[in-house]
């Protein structure tokens, strides 16, 4: 049986999102920019070989593929295309990565800030081949990384980021203010 396998445009002109009935990540998420990132998840080593790919955010049945400006997408999609027709159908979707060491623990205000972005601004960045990781709060500043199509987007840091700030300052409080890092 051949694998179904689509792609779609996202906002940002330099990712593209993959879509598969089959998973590129069971539970959670991964987001791997250089090779040595992902040394036991083979479909990812592969992926970052392709010339061009400057990185991959795995979800559920989406990958992201975000390219650098200087190569075409003709030719990415191409070789994106083959590497996952070969090697998904072997691919373990139920793949874990190292805890960082360096991940602090969620404070309860932590907590209520991951419920809010998990209810009302991930499922739009996820739907969009993105996604928002959440650095930390100091006082009223929250510190976040964007992931996949959001990590170059030129309306991450505008647009988008005035929205989740809003959203934050209405179901959280309102001086927050958020900086990507």
């Amino acid at each position: 049986m051949e694998l179904s396998l689509q792609y779609q445009p996202t906002p940002n002109p330099n990712a593209l999102r993959f879509l598969s009935a089959q998973s590129f990540k069971r539970e959670g998420k991964a987001t791997f920019y250089k090779p040595e990132q992902c040394v036991d998840v083979p479909l990812a080593t592969a992926l970052l070989a392709v010339d061009g790919v400057a990185q991959l955010h795995f979800f559920q049945n989406a990958l992201t593929v975000t390219k650098e400006s200087r190569v075409d997408w003709s030719t990415v999609i191409r070789d994106v295309d083959r590497i996952v027709r070969e090697l998904l159908p072997a691919h373990d979707a139920g793949f874990t990565l190292p805890e960082d060491p360096n991940t602090p623990q969620e404070s309860p205000e932590l907590q209520k800030i991951e419920e809010i972005l998990d209810l009302y601004v991930r499922p739009a960045l996820q739907g969009d081949g993105g996604d928002l990781q959440v650095l930390g709060l100091e006082g009223a500043v929250l510190k976040v990384h964007y992931e996949g199509a959001c990590g170059s987007c030129p309306s991450a840091t505008s647009g988008t980021l005035m929205a989740i700030e809003r959203m934050l300052r209405s179901e959280y409080r309102d001086d927050i203010q958020v900086v990507p890092v």
